[in-house]
């Protein structure tokens, strides 16, 4: 439980944490724009699988920001850097991160095993 209100009710947490997206939003619109687009497409995509406050999700942004901006200043296209299947890619990235899917099949899991048990 203090983990919980540790997410969604620290305000100091809450507040550091727009500051940083604000941020990091500067840097997304300094990128070319088909890195700028794939990047939004992907983020988007991302944000209907967060989990909690979505502070996992922010940390993965970071991360993809950050390949973006080298694969940018190394001249390669978005592509270079996604492959072609862009889908892919981000399932990738969200393979080591906690999703609400995932919370979704703990809980399942979880209720049928104490269910199994108590028999």
């Amino acid at each position: 439980m203090n983990k919980f209100f540790d997410d969604y009710f620290n305000i100091k947490k809450i507040i550091q944490s727009k500051k940083e997206y604000k941020q990091q939003m500067k840097r997304v619109n300094t990128l070319p724009p088909d890195y700028r687009f794939v990047y939004k497409k992907i983020q988007e995509h991302m944000w209907k699988f967060a989990a909690g406050a979505g502070y996992d999700m922010m940390e993965i942004h970071c991360d993809l920001l950050d390949l973006f901006e080298e694969g940018a200043s190394e001249g390669k296209s978005v592509l270079e850097i996604t492959g072609e299947d862009i889908a892919n890619f981000t399932d990738e990235l969200l393979k080591n991160t906690r999703t609400y899917t995932e919370d979704w099949k703990t809980k399942f899991n979880c209720e049928i095993h104490n269910s199994l048990s108590k028999k």
